[in-house]
Parts: C-alpha cells; sequence; structure tokens
C-alpha cells in the first residue's frame, strides 16, 4: 500500500507538499498540485479519512446532542438513536452522541468552534432552547428532533402530541372510561419546560374537554418508584379512576406494580396505556401494554435526511414535520367494570 512518502518521492516535492495538497493548508502551485495528484493516481494511494476531511473542509460527522443521566437510554430512546445512525452511515457519514444539555452550554461552544462536526441534531428539546441559538451563532447546521415553542425558521421532526393524545383517550373513552388520568413526566420536566410533556398536558386537557370529563394529571420522576407515588397521587385525586395514560414509560412499570400491590387487576379494574412507548417494552409488561407506539426510528433517520440534505447540497429549504404515534392495542386496556360486577 502507498504511503504519503512514497507519491512525494515519485512527484519529487517534499511529504509536506503532499500534505498541503491533500488538506489545503497553504496554496500550492497548479502545476505541483498536478504533479502530485498524478503521483497518487500512479500509486493508487488513498487518502485517509481526515486528511480528505481537511481538504474539503468536512468532517463527514454529525453530532447527536442528547442529554444522559444515569438512566442511560432506554429502548424506546435508543430507536432515534438508532434510526439516525443508520442513516447517517448509508450517506456516508459517522453519528457521534454527545451528551451535551441545555446547561452545558460552553462545553457545547468550544464543540461546535472545533469545526470537528460537520452538522448537529438535537434531542430533548425544551420550548425555550438555549443551544439552538449556540449552533446559529457559531453557524453549524441543525435539525431537532422535538421543537422549540417557536421553530419558525428551523428545520425539525417531531411527534404529532396533539393527535397522539387525542387518539389514546379516544381509545379510552370509546371503551367506556369517563375518569381518565393523566401520568405525565416530572414536575422538573414540566418546570424546565420540556417539550414534549407541555404539550402532551395541553394535549390532554383538550381531549377530555371535548368529551366534556375533568382533566387529572399528576407529574412522576422517571422511574418505577415515581410511578408508584404518581399512582397514589393520582387515587388520592380521583379515588374512582378507571384508567392512566402514562408518557413515562419508565414509571408505568411502577404504576403497574402499585395496581398490584392494591389488589387491582389490569384491565379489569383499572386499564393503562403507556404513550412514545416501543414494542420491546410495551411487551415486557404483564400483561403487555396498550401503546401509542413511537415512531422513533423514522425520525431519527428523517432528521439525518434533512440535515445531510442542507449539507451535501447548501440548499436552505426549512424541513419540519411531524408523525404521529400509532395505537397498538394490546392486553392493558379494556371496557370499565359495570357497578354491578364490582359489587361482585
Amino acid at each position: 500500500m502507498a504511503t504519503m512518502q512514497d507519491v512525494a518521492r515519485l512527484a519529487q516535492v517534499s511529504v509536506s507538499t503532499v500534505s498541503y495538497v491533500l488538506t489545503g493548508a497553504r496554496p500550492i502551485s497548479q502545476a505541483t498540485r498536478q504533479k502530485v495528484l498524478a503521483a497518487m493516481a500512479e500509486l493508487d494511494y488513498q487518502p485517509n479519512a481526515m486528511a480528505r476531511g481537511l481538504a474539503s473542509r468536512r468532517s463527514h460527522i454529525v453530532g447527536l446532542l442528547l442529554p444522559v443521566d444515569e438512566r442511560g437510554l432506554g429502548a424506546t430512546e435508543t430507536a432515534f438513536v438508532t434510526g439516525a445512525a443508520a442513516a447517517a452511515s448509508a450517506a456516508g457519514y459517522h453519528l457521534v452522541l454527545s451528551p451535551v444539555g441545555v446547561n452545558d452550554l460552553d462545553e457545547l461552544h468550544r464543540l461546535a468552534s472545533q469545526r470537528m462536526l460537520d452538522g448537529a441534531l438535537l434531542m430533548e428539546v425544551q420550548l425555550a432552547d438555549p443551544r439552538v441559538a449556540v449552533l446559529q451563532e457559531v453557524g453549524v447546521p441543525l435539525v431537532l428532533i422535538g421543537r422549540t415553542e417557536d421553530p419558525s425558521g428551523l428545520s425539525y421532526v417531531d411527534i404529532d402530541f396533539d393527535r397522539t393524545v387525542r387518539d389514546a383517550v379516544d381509545h379510552l373513552v370509546g371503551l367506556g372510561h369517563r375518569r381518565i388520568v393523566y401520568v405525565n413526566h416530572s414536575a422538573a420536566a414540566l418546570a424546565h419546560g420540556y417539550g414534549p410533556a407541555l404539550r402532551t398536558r395541553d394535549a390532554y386537557t383538550a381531549a377530555m374537554a371535548g368529551y366534556d370529563l375533568e382533566p387529572v394529571m399528576v407529574p412522576a420522576e422517571d422511574s418505577a418508584a415515581g410511578g408508584r407515588a404518581a399512582l397514589d397521587a393520582a387515587f388520592a385525586r380521583a379515588p374512582d379512576l378507571t384508567a392512566v395514560l402514562a408518557m413515562n414509560e419508565s414509571a408505568v412499570f411502577g404504576i403497574l406494580g402499585e395496581l398490584a400491590g392494591r389488589g387491582l387487576s389490569v384491565p379489569g379494574d383499572v386499564s393503562v396505556v403507556s404513550m412514545v412507548t416501543s414494542p420491546q417494552v410495551a411487551e415486557l409488561a404483564t400483561p403487555a401494554l396498550t401503546a401509542m407506539t413511537s415512531p422513533g426510528s423514522a425520525l431519527g433517520r428523517i432528521a439525518v435526511e434533512a440535515l445531510l440534505r442542507h449539507l451535501d447540497t447548501g440548499s436552505d429549504r426549512v424541513h419540519q414535520q411531524l408523525l404521529p404515534c400509532t395505537l397498538e392495542i394490546r392486553g392493558s386496556s379494556g371496557p370499565p367494570r359495570t357497578k354491578e360486577a364490582a359489587e361482585q
């Protein structure tokens, strides 16, 4: 396999000149450049990826900015990542996961300023997300997997939370439920402006109002213990509840455990529907969860494709797309008990 030294000897130039031709770090005369390129062709020399990147001022690396806490990534979140990684790889790019959150702006500025990333994808987007301004200031192209409060001029792909929540409420009301409690993400997530938590809260309130039903929302920490505590709070506020709609798949297993601990059957006494959930997670529960299945893999793929269209063509066209979750009925939802059956 030919080396840079072999190219230099054949072209009768220095190794540094060959390097300059590859990287563009210094101007080289057209005659010398042609000699080096001819030597490379004759020797079938293949410059490494970093040299090619330097020459084109492109790294062919896109960053996925995803805050990760001690819980790590669940199966549903992983689908977003694998969909994005597969699309990047198919286009000849590398996807690098970086756990940069909204409180890591100095780190993000350093990362973006080093020009190691051709572009960036943002996940766990808040309604007012300062990461957007940092990337725009440095000039790094970006696509959001999620939406800010005003996404005008920004490319994004996101879940259609209005339709997703409406379909879930429609399913439960269609079964005969009238007392439906919504278990959301944590109070901190709501206070910090986490988009999905706030959008689903508003969509749930609207969907319940459409049926003239009282909305009861309970926040939950993202853990099984959080789910158990949330169910306690739900019964305190709505002791006659017959259904739980959960947007927190880390908490949903605690909800199921607490129902069992109270001697309540699912779905006989209480139906449970989990939103934005992968089939892998839904099938882990007993009974298997009726779920609004997340389009995570598709969203990851579409986000990368939108970003690469900008990088490869220079197009400034904004891409904005919503995908709903799909209702998959399993064993955790059914009609509420009749009063007569409950008294037997």
